[in-house]
């Protein structure tokens, strides 16, 4: 804060202005450009559409019956995580919006995705009471040409909106796996199978939040927490930015 005589000037939000109109932030879900101050604009903020209860209590899937407490996939799997939540329903607004968070550089988006999560689910997740959180790791090569781990940027927002560890190099992806998408559950359970090793050789971690985009049927997130359990994790929940309805 500035004094000019009797006038007092907040540089900080002069700062801010200026910064707004010389880079104008685009919004998150539509990617067009926003008024000063706000997460999306207008015309996005009946379109997104958060997971609320009934959900399924091991996932976090939206179920569309009260009395169902777990989705069709988790009556019919053994899942190895413990718990999973999500914060938006998996439509086309938002997958629209991650595909160019991945694929057309649109890094900034992870704030907005990092604080609608924190402020969501923040009593759920200071509940599990973890020692780090772990994003979902992506082959050295695809770092390489996209520039970034899209999950680890999601993960850093919620570590700092929340004081959480974040550790970015727990786990590597050590095999350049197939899109999950291109495959059924069987062939995306084989494609995940020694996907994923630790790179330290002692156990850093004992409670422990792993971090993805996208949860279709928990494959990659399993295949995350077996190794992480194998490694001496007693305790492996997960946050997914999105995911789809279950029944």
């Amino acid at each position: 804060m500035a004094k000019i005589g009797r006038i007092c000037i907040n540089t900080n939000k002069i700062k801010d202005a200026v910064i707004d109109t010389l880079f104008p932030k685009s919004c998150p879900l539509c990617d067009k450009t926003m008024g000063r101050g706000l997460r999306i604009c207008r015309s996005c903020e009946n379109k997104v559409h958060y997971i609320e209860e009934p959900k399924c209590k091991k996932c976090g899937k939206q179920l569309s019956e009260e009395e169902v407490e777990y989705c069709l996939d988790c009556r019919t799997a053994k899942h190895v995580f413990n718990t999973g939540i999500a914060a938006f329903l998996y439509d086309d607004t938002i997958s629209k919006s991650i595909y160019r968070f991945k694929y057309h550089n649109r890094r900034t988006y992870a704030e907005y995705y990092g604080k609608a999560i924190a402020e969501k689910y923040e009593k759920q997740i200071r509940r599990w009471r973890a020692d780090v959180i772990i994003p979902v790791p992506i082959h050295e090569k695809k770092r390489i040409k996209r520039g970034y781990n899209q999950a680890e940027l999601i993960a850093e927002e919620i570590g700092k909106q929340l004081g959480i560890k974040v550790d970015g190099k727990y786990l590597e992806r050590t095999v350049n796996t197939k899109p999950q998408k291109e495959m059924d559950k069987a062939g995306r359970k084989k494609n995940l199978e020694n996907a994923f090793k630790i790179r330290y050789n002692i156990v850093e971690y004992k409670k422990i939040i792993l971090v993805d985009d996208i949860y279709t049927t928990g494959s990659t997130i399993d295949g995350c927490a077996r190794v992480l359990m194998e490694g001496g994790a007693t305790e492996v929940n997960f946050i997914s930015l999105s995911i789809g309805a279950g029944i």
